[in-house]
């Protein structure tokens, strides 16, 4: 077995702005592990807000000792998205090799399309109103907030998309009190669901203030491990193959978070097809997909998957699976 990592570029069609900053691209590492003249692909986003970057991710998978298995995989590298991209590469590859489907090694129905978020990034009231008013049609919307002038956000967001369905994202940004403060606001709004309101580890106050709408751990859900200290702060969890650390673990968190009785959203980092068409099988029967991520590039990979009223569709087995 031959795996190679490769790092990627992809332009987006304009700035993507959160809380903690701004990006023009989206850059990746893709991975390749080839066998017996088959190749499987996964593809990650080291991200610097869990210490990652391009070099640190790509040394974290040159030191994998040869041929690892997936199970061998969950112990020998840790959640994050070396352990990611080389996961869903041994998926694609099983699934070449199997001339089968991956939702088939899987055990799994044939995925079917999902109704993705559509994500408008941080920018001034009058411009997120534009953009907001410029996606109306789309039937849900995500909202970057973070900061301590967020009201005038959402009121222009609103105004821009009366119908669209609304969720926020904080990316951490807020305080307890700014939150307190703000959540009648976000209800008043028909805001459906806030995802990470407080820092990872600042989260406490969730479980003593009130939550008069769905709050869902992003930041402070990673992987099983995460689930008990969520108890009582949170209704939801995103899942994120970058966080989890593939398709693996990520189905065997959806499963256990169902039975702790979480709702689940499944989103992602801004990637390619390649990074989202895992994470299609992830979302099916979530509460809420996040999975936008090639709808805001200026590029994507051949064979890119298909976005259309129905949602986010399954992927071509030429791109993945």
């Amino acid at each position: 077995m031959q795996i190679s990592v490769t790092p990627e570029s992809f332009r987006l069609k304009e700035a993507f702005t959160i809380s903690r900053g701004s990006r023009t691209e989206a850059r990746v590492l893709t991975v390749r592990v080839a066998s017996g003249g088959a190749t499987g692909r996964g593809e990650c986003v080291p991200y610097a807000r869990y210490d990652e970057t391009l070099d640190s991710v790509t040394a974290q998978i040159g030191a994998l000792p040869p041929s690892p298995s997936r199970a061998a995989l969950q112990e020998l590298l840790p959640p994050g998205a070396a352990r990611n991209a080389v996961d869903c590469a041994l998926w694609d590859l099983e699934a070449k090799e199997a001339r089968t489907r991956v939702w088939d090694l899987a055990g799994l129905p044939a995925p079917g399309p999902e109704i993705t978020a559509f994500t408008l990034s941080l920018d001034t009231p009058e411009n997120m109103r534009a953009a907001a008013a410029r996606n109306a049609h789309r039937p849900l919307l995500k909202i970057k907030l973070g900061t301590d002038a967020d009201m005038p956000r959402l009121e222009a967001v609103r105004a821009g998309a009366p119908k669209a369905r609304i969720i926020v994202d904080a990316n951490e940004g807020w305080t307890a009190e700014v939150y307190a403060d703000l959540a009648p606001h976000l209800v008043r709004l028909g805001v459906a669901l806030v995802e990470q309101p407080l820092p990872a580890g600042q989260d406490d106050m969730l479980a003593e203030i009130a939550r008069p709408l769905p709050v869902c751990a992003d930041e402070s859900c990673h992987d099983r491990a995460s689930l008990p200290a969520l108890k009582g702060k949170y209704d939801l969890v995103n899942i994120k193959l970058d966080k989890t650390g593939g398709l693996t673990e990520a189905l065997a968190l959806k499963q256990q978070a169902l039975a702790e009785g979480y709702g689940i959203m499944v989103g992602c980092m801004v990637g390619s097809s390649l990074a989202m068409a895992p994470a299609v099988l992830l979302a099916q029967g979530a509460a809420v997909t996040d999975l936008d991520g090639p709808l805001l590039l200026a590029e994507d990979r051949p064979e890119p998957l298909c976005f259309d009223e129905a949602g986010v569709h399954a992927p071509a087995a030429a791109l993945w699976g």
